[in-house]
């Protein structure tokens, strides 16, 4: 019944660790359908990018359904913010399966094709992108992520406020950032960024940005520094997900939402 397009999950942890985070009632022709039904198809949508009208409904149900219905409880999600919820229950569940040795902060910036929200021209690109930051472990598993930002804003852009959202997102998730050694590249060398690692008692390892200047205060540790390169296997991770490949979504909270879906599978699939 799933192809080469299935997330990899076992039917085990679906029931285990995604069902109870996502609620499902009796609306919208709920009674002859199944919540992990639900959940393979908006993944299916992920993995493939198709469009939602376009989900293969027969391959996931046996009773007639809409892709409204779909689309509906994957809004739904979105705004009561249960998937955020999901990505911080299983961080917490499963956080003895990280390696928390170093972390690694980059960026992504992904083509929008139809605008939206927090979207914008990037020269670099030559089209317009939304940019995200992405936090991960030593194994290259995303462990926290920034709201998304307009493609014409660097990384460091609101960096300190950003990062202050997502060590509060890992403190839900009860995993202390106390610390911590921080690998980044250079884009990442601003003086408040510093700053706001040492406030949070995290010891950075950025990479000198040249146009700041000789940085005669900070240390640089080659070797941990070498470690930072998993975040090119979290990359690849990601780019097997079609509809986050390129962006689709027009709202912003549907656009993350697909990324931390994204997120929990990859973790999901370590275990």
């Amino acid at each position: 019944m799933f192809n080469k397009y299935s997330s990899g999950v076992k039917y085990s942890n679906y029931k285990k660790n995604i069902s109870p985070y996502l609620a499902f009632g009796n609306s919208w022709n709920n009674t002859k359908v199944k919540l992990h039904q639900v959940v393979k198809a908006i993944i299916y949508r992920l993995k493939t990018g198709c469009q939602w009208r376009e989900i293969p409904i027969k391959q996931f149900f046996r009773v007639k359904y809409s892709w409204n219905s779909i689309y509906a409880h994957y809004r739904k999600w979105c705004k009561d913010g249960s998937w955020e919820k999901l990505w911080q229950a299983l961080l917490k569940e499963y956080k003895s399966s990280l390696d928390m040795s170093s972390v690694q902060l980059d960026g992504t910036h992904t083509p929008a094709k139809r605008g939206g929200e927090a979207v914008a021209y990037q020269g670099r690109k030559k089209c317009k992108t939304s940019n995200m930051l992405i936090l991960s472990d030593s194994k290259g598993i995303p462990i926290a992520c920034s709201d998304p930002i307009s493609g014409n804003h660097n990384d460091a852009f609101n960096l300190t406020q950003n990062f202050d959202s997502m060590v509060t997102s890992l403190e839900e998730s009860n995993i202390s950032v106390g610390g911590l050694f921080l690998n980044a590249d250079a884009g990442f060398d601003t003086v408040p960024f510093r700053n706001c690692l040492f406030k949070h008692d995290i010891f950075d390892n950025i990479d000198n940005n040249k146009r700041n200047g000789k940085n005669d205060v900070s240390l640089f540790d080659e070797a941990l520094y070498k470690e930072r390169f998993v975040v090119e296997r979290t990359n690849a991770w990601l780019d097997a997900f079609k509809a986050i490949l390129v962006r689709f979504e027009t709202k912003k909270l549907h656009w993350k939402a697909l990324n931390i879906i994204a997120f929990c599978i990859i973790l999901l699939r370590q275990l």
